[in-house]
């Protein structure tokens, strides 16, 4: 009986686990059609490129801020940083990149 509780235990925990995982973690397409991944990573957020030229660069690193992310985002192409902004518009993530409040704000899309 024991052993029945346990496991039984250990199931409710295993398909529980995703559903506590933070909505912005997974695999996403950008704007321009790349593809990236938003992981856990030392109590952040830690983007990364998962395909193209730029595959496993990491280009960003972001904390919950309320219902929203900041932090800094890479522009892979000239390795140019910015101060981020991420949030959601429905299933969308809206990632902001600005410099001196002047930037610009992609769609991304879950894959």
């Amino acid at each position: 009986m024991k052993t029945s509780m346990l496991a039984l235990a250990v199931a409710a925990i295993m398909t529980a686990t995703p559903a506590l995982a933070d909505p912005i973690v997974g695999n996403w397409r950008t704007g321009e059609g790349g593809s990236v991944a938003i992981n856990p990573c030392g109590g952040a957020f830690c983007v990364s490129v998962t395909a193209g030229e730029h595959s496993g660069k990491q280009i960003g690193r972001f904390n919950k801020d309320g219902d929203r992310y900041a932090g800094r985002i890479t522009d892979p192409n000239n390795d140019r940083t910015y101060n981020g902004r991420a949030w959601f518009e429905g299933a969308s993530l809206k990632m902001r990149g600005s410099f001196l409040g002047i930037g610009r704000t992609d769609t991304w899309t879950r894959r």
